[in-house]
């Protein structure tokens, strides 16, 4: 939790759509939210900063999402991370759950299914707190 309370995500996504419509959806309901396309610059800020969830993208230019959920694991354990993708396959879904992510979802996904994996991981991460 941020020092405000509130509880922080990073989206990282390519397609900037996903982040308009995810980001003021999110805040509206209380979460403090950053979002990136680049994951560079994501990269960049997960050095910074340690994040409550992360939502993150497979595919992207520059680092793959699994290179980065990786690397957000390493410098964060206790950070849950929440995979979109528009390429699902029972083989990524495996690979990135072995990694340690919180939950998978195939994209295009409704903005509720998405509020409700938020919700849960939430409450995963305050049981665990």
């Amino acid at each position: 939790m941020t020092t405000t309370g509130k509880t922080s995500i990073l989206i990282l996504d390519d397609e900037p759509i996903v982040s308009k419509r995810l980001q003021p959806a999110l805040e509206k309901r209380g979460y403090e939210v950053e979002s990136f396309y680049e994951s560079i610059k994501a990269m960049a800020r997960i050095q910074e900063r340690n994040f409550d969830i992360v939502v993150t993208d497979l595919k992207m230019e520059g680092i793959d999402g699994m290179q980065f959920l990786a690397e957000v694991k390493k410098l964060s354990p206790r950070t849950e991370i929440i995979v979109i993708t528009g390429f699902a396959t029972m083989d990524t879904a495996k690979e990135s759950m072995r990694k340690g992510v919180f939950d998978f979802l195939a994209k295009p996904f409704k903005l509720g299914e998405i509020q409700e994996v938020i919700k849960k991981a939430e409450e995963h991460i305050r049981a665990g707190a």
